[in-house]
């Protein structure tokens, strides 16, 4: 593979020094473009649309076509790996994401699969390989997982929930048996993270969507440390080149100091986390990912661009910060405000680089 002719965000990620800051967004390819749901509407559904490698790439490689982003992300769904064990995702028109075969008793936590992510989930390895291809170098793309918790949540609950009542359920009465579950589920993302790293993934990220409902000395135990074994498993070194890592803890900004002993290069960061703050919190132990409030967008282009200045004020001087939402794009944003947006962080952010050499 050819080397990465824009490599700020992975320079940004190892605080490497850099002339501007890198900027991407959670959700980039997706429902805001029109383009995007047109291909989803060739394909039929979401989930054809995901297990598609070469659809799955177009969709990946559009918002670039756009915007002069600095990183891609692949296209896919974080419940791909519970399908792949078994339990029957399915999407339902305004419900979202639903499983035909949740976990309900301790026999089918002992049944659960590794999935073989090269066999089980190879739609998902193609399309890395294809977009890596097509990216012919212009920037890096980035593999992605959600966390075991994350992931944990959906089998559970048999899809989304307000209460997170089965799940917590389990947890808190049968804490064994919610630790065997999580046990396997990080066996089987660290696997598929790294097979995304071997087919040309040049930096993972683990979303942890919902951290942020537990407990202090629940996260540590349930979330953060499922999030750790699964760091400790990833092969981070490909052909001679370092792969960084980032955990995102939607709600995590009250563990940032244990997130930073974790092993990830990098944090994300919610909207409702000050940047600054985390900085300090943190120190130098990780960069930072984000963190304008998503729904900021819906704004006019002169106000997101006053939002973006205060986020890069925020974190202030030198490399370690990647510009990114506080969480995903919404779906009905006016393009145009992305623009704004990017084109913000290329202006306004090199004075916070001058140092760099």
């Amino acid at each position: 593979m050819s080397p990465t002719k824009n490599d700020l965000f992975i320079k940004a990620l190892l605080k490497q020094p850099i002339e501007r800051t890198p900027v991407w967004m959670m959700r980039q390819a997706g429902r805001y473009l029109p383009e995007y749901r047109q291909v989803r509407e060739q394909a039929g559904s979401f989930l054809k649309l995901c297990t598609n490698p070469e659809l799955a790439c177009e969709v990946t490689l559009q918002p670039l076509r756009r915007f002069d982003f600095d990183a891609a992300i692949l296209f896919s769904d974080i419940l791909t790996i519970p399908d792949a064990m078994g339990l029957g995702l399915y999407f339902t028109e305004g419900e979202g994401p639903k499983f035909s075969r949740p976990i309900t008793c301790a026999a089918d936590i002992m049944q659960l699969p590794i999935p073989d992510p090269c066999l089980d989930l190879a739609y998902v390895v193609d399309a890395v390989r294809l977009i890596r291809k097509n990216l012919q170098g212009s920037v890096p793309l980035i593999g992605f997982s959600g966390s075991p918790w994350t992931l944990a949540t959906y089998m559970v609950e048999g899809g989304s929930s307000k209460s997170f009542q089965k799940v917590k359920g389990l947890m808190f009465e049968q804490p064994l048996l919610m630790h065997q579950m999580l046990d396997k589920i990080a066996q089987s993302v660290a696997a598929y993270l790294n097979a995304q790293i071997e087919a040309g993934a040049q930096a993972v990220m683990l979303f942890d969507t919902w951290g942020g409902l537990l407990s202090s000395e629940d996260y540590l135990e349930f979330s953060l440390h499922y999030a750790k074994q699964v760091r400790a498993l990833l092969n981070t070194e490909q052909g001679g080149q370092r792969i960084p890592t980032i955990l995102f803890t939607k709600g995590g900004g009250l563990w940032l100091e244990a997130m930073a002993e974790s092993g990830y290069d990098a944090l994300g960061l919610d909207w409702q986390t000050d940047i600054g703050q985390a900085r300090s919190r943190v120190g130098h132990k990780v960069a930072l990912q984000g963190n304008l409030d998503p729904v900021s967008l819906y704004a006019q282009p002169a106000v997101i661009i006053e939002k973006v200045k205060t986020v890069l004020e925020k974190y202030g001087t030198g490399s370690g910060h990647v510009f990114n939402l506080g969480h995903g794009i919404l779906p009905d944003i006016n393009p145009e405000h992305v623009k704004a947006m990017v084109d913000a962080v290329h202006h306004y952010s090199p004075i916070y680089h001058r140092d760099a050499s």
